[in-house]
Order: C-alpha cells, then sequence, then structure tokens
C-alpha cells in the first residue's frame, strides 16, 4: 500500500514514494513541457522497475504542480498508468492551515505544501525559504495561519541573466567559492549570487515573516 507523491516544479519534477509515513525511495527529473503523459510514464515505470517496484502498488497518488500544463498530463498518467486519480493540491484543500490571503487560488501548490511539512515537521510560528527556481519566503502563525510571503528570483535565475544581459560575464556552476572576496570573474560571482540568497534570508526574510524561527526547504542551493 504505497502512496506516490509528486512536486512539480519549473526546473523539477521530484518523486517520492512512501510506505505509511517512511518514504521508500525518490527521484528527480528534469521538467521538460513537451514530454506527453507516456513518454514520462516510460521514464516513472522504468525508475519504479529499477527500485523493485511495481504500479500495482501504488494505491493513492497526490500532485503538487505549478505548471498547469503537467498538472493535466500527470492527472492523465496517474489514471491510466496506477488507475488511480490524483488528489491535486490548491488552495482550497482541507491542510489544517488557514490561508490569510488576498487570492488564495493564487498560491503555489509548492509553498502550501511546504507550509504543511513545516507546521507537521518543526511547528509553528515559522518562516519557510524555499530554494527553487523562485526564492520563496512564507510566514506562518503560531495559530496555524498563512500569513503570505514573498517570493524573489531565484538563484539559478538571477545567475543566468547576469550572463545573458552582459557581454563578458560567464555562465556559472552555483558552488559556493572558497572566499566571500572572489580571486576571479567565477567566484565573484558564485560570491555574489550565494551572498544575495543569503541577504535575502537575513533581511526580507526576517521582516517578511516578522522575525520568526526560519525553516529552510532547499529546492536548490549552492553546495
Amino acid at each position: 500500500m504505497s502512496l506516490f507523491c509528486v512536486d512539480i516544479g519549473n526546473t523539477n519534477i521530484v518523486m517520492g514514494l512512501y510506505d505509511g509515513v517512511e518514504l521508500a525511495t525518490h527521484w528527480r527529473i528534469a521538467t521538460d513541457h513537451q514530454k506527453m503523459a507516456d513518454e514520462y510514464a516510460m521514464l516513472i515505470l522504468n525508475l519504479f522497475e529499477r527500485s523493485a517496484r511495481k504500479p500495482e502498488d501504488v494505491k493513492s497518488v497526490i500532485l503538487a504542480s505549478v505548471v498547469p500544463p503537467l498538472t493535466s498530463i500527470f492527472r492523465k498518467l496517474s489514471q491510466r498508468y496506477f488507475q488511480q486519480t490524483p488528489l491535486v493540491v490548491d488552495a482550497g484543500l482541507q491542510t489544517g492551515i488557514r490561508i490569510q490571503y488576498d487570492a488564495p487560488h493564487e498560491i503555489g501548490a509548492d509553498r502550501i505544501v511546504n507550509a504543511v511539512a513545516v507546521c507537521q515537521r518543526y511547528g509553528v510560528p515559522a518562516c519557510v525559504v524555499d530554494f527553487g527556481t523562485a526564492t520563496t519566503f512564507d510566514a506562518l502563525s503560531a495559530d496555524r495561519v498563512y500569513l503570505g510571503g514573498a517570493i524573489a528570483p531565484g538563484i539559478g535565475i538571477a545567475a543566468e541573466a547576469l550572463f545573458q544581459q552582459t557581454a563578458k560575464l560567464p555562465r556559472i556552476d552555483l558552488l559556493r567559492p572558497p572566499a566571500v572576496i572572489g580571486k576571479n570573474t567565477v567566484q565573484s560571482m558564485q560570491s555574489g549570487s550565494s551572498s544575495k540568497e543569503e541577504a535575502e534570508i537575513n533581511d526580507a526574510g526576517c521582516d517578511t515573516c516578522l522575525r520568526s524561527r526560519v525553516k529552510v526547504l532547499s529546492g536548490r542551493k549552492p553546495r
């Protein structure tokens, strides 16, 4: 009796298979807007096979997606290959968190599941920081109210913008430099990228979240 969880992001799709409350195995693949349901299914079924898992082991599926076209693709995949109608996360889902937001339907599913995860694993009040394609900050009150937050360009987007919008700056790997003061262009860009993220947490993050505890959920961050 397994639960198949799928987190569809703009850059990556992360999948996990739970046996009860235990995460049995997980995978990460690149998000491809051009793939059809059958193409994703072949990839996922191959991952299942390599992990000694069978589609019929899956008794329920839950989707959290910020890519609407892929939501329908994975809904079809779930119904055809797992014979399960997936539960799709949105602001209307009963999660135990009260959403205090001008337009709740605008909140990304990733931010909702982040908030639920932090409430369950760490407690509230808290500020959740997620390093993904965008860097998001989400504030949770002590009585489990989602207060809102902030969205900033992610470290990958910022680094790519430097490469795209300047004549001489190169495309870089997102690694933590040996020192804050870079000794060459690549190290300087890496320092600036990582320092930008840290500054957002220390400044924007604390202000946004009313200086509550910070919980970091990492989609992508410098190593």
